[in-house]
């Protein structure tokens, strides 16, 4: 092999490596395999973690849990927005679970449907029985998941997520249910249904898009409102729901707009800005609002309450000033295993000249995390100018 050769062919090598070396995969998720003793049958599930999940300094937070039906269909696009919505605050970060089918027809129906043909309908009851029974306590195992639980279902998946809201125990604590295919469900077996439901039920929230179905729309839209209006005149106390119509949507289009609208509005007023806080009863009460309507306590974000802290820690107003102090000491309350909300805390105290409540409370955060140059340097420099 001549020496030209042997020099073109190092160069294209080369080349290539380095080309190689500037391609990085983009990762949303991971697959997973569970075998489900009550389905008989292996089950493949996806999984997208929230981006702080692995960020060492913050392994103390648990994270609420969306689990998607057809998942396959719907991960991308909800994993995108879960991102990009609680990267903006508007909701709160969270685990998102796909769960694949095998048999969506069988899965998804919680009743019999009697056809001409023999048919595998009817096995919803079934496949719940595995969300809740082993899908769910493999998670609370592996991830460090927060019992908060929300179902998202499409079409029969709607169906089934409405079936579960209905029932009187169920592990899910919200429902996003997307033109739920209720055309098994005629009059009487709703009422059946209705009949059945608890005060349980009325203690989450569930959320219907109904899309347009053309010709068929009247049909449609009927049976969600009729079942919509029927659990609303059940419901002794406020009715934690809302329907919504999209006009210029049709079944296979209203998905992703459907799931935005669906969590914006679980979480609504979750994503209050940082600049229309000004008291700490104020954003507690504001919190204890929202923990009301979906029956579970969520505490004022950290990252929220950080950023009003520094808002009126730099303020020229002296009165915002010493106000800062409330809202980090309630980020120590909230979150006594964050070394941040020790080290903001540790210079609220250094701002305000309390040089042994700083150093007290740097050392806690050095404590949480050894590696915090920022917290060890500030306990030597203030060591020294006592």
């Amino acid at each position: 092999m001549s020496k030209s050769i042997i020099v073109a062919l190092f160069f294209l090598f080369g080349f290539n490596q380095v080309k190689s070396q500037n391609v990085e995969q983009i990762v949303i998720g991971t697959k997973h395999i569970l075998h489900s003793n009550i389905l008989n049958e292996e089950r493949e599930y996806w999984i997208n973690l929230p981006e702080s999940y692995n960020n060492g300094e913050e392994s103390y937070k648990k994270y609420p849990v969306l689990i998607v039906l057809d998942g396959n269909t719907h991960f991308k696009s909800i994993t995108g927005m879960v991102s990009y919505m609680s990267g903006n605050g508007k909701i709160p970060e969270m685990i998102v679970i796909a769960v694949q089918n095998i048999d969506r027809r069988r899965d998804f129906t919680p009743d019999k449907i009697i056809t001409v043909r023999e048919n595998n309908t009817g096995g919803g009851k079934k496949f719940l029985s595995f969300l809740e029974d082993e899908l769910i306590p493999e998670l609370d195992r592996k991830y460090r998941t927060e019992p908060y639980r929300i179902l998202y279902g499409h079409s029969l998946g709607g169906l089934l997520a409405t079936h579960a809201y209905m029932k009187e125990k169920t592990l899910f604590n919200s429902f996003i249910s997307v033109d739920p295919s209720f055309g098994t469900w005629d009059a009487k077996t709703m009422d059946e249904k209705l009949d059945s439901v608890t005060v349980n039920s009325f203690e989450r929230f569930i959320y219907f898009a109904t899309a347009n179905w053309g010709k068929r729309n009247i049909r449609n839209r009927d049976r969600h409102l009729r079942l919509y209006e029927a659990l609303n005149s059940k419901c002794e106390g406020k009715f934690y729901a809302k329907l919504e119509y999209f006009e210029n949507e049709n079944h296979g289009s209203v998905p992703p707009i459907a799931f935005y609208n669906g969590i914006s509005e679980i979480f609504k007023n979750y994503g209050i800005s940082f600049r229309d806080v000004d008291t700490k009863a104020q954003l507690i009460e504001h919190f204890q609002s929202i923990s009301q309507r979906l029956s579970w306590n969520f505490k004022p974000p950290e990252r929220l309450v950080n950023r009003i802290g520094y808002r009126m820690l730099r303020s020229r107003n002296e009165n915002d000033k010493s106000k800062a102090l409330e809202f980090f000491i309630l980020n120590t309350e909230n979150f006594s295993n964050s070394f941040n909300a020790y080290d903001s805390l540790g210079e609220t105290y250094e701002v305000s000249g309390n040089k042994k409540k700083a150093i007290e409370n740097y050392k806690k955060a050095l404590e949480l995390n050894p590696k915090s140059e920022h917290a060890r340097l500030k306990i030597e420099s203030l060591s020294k100018s006592e």
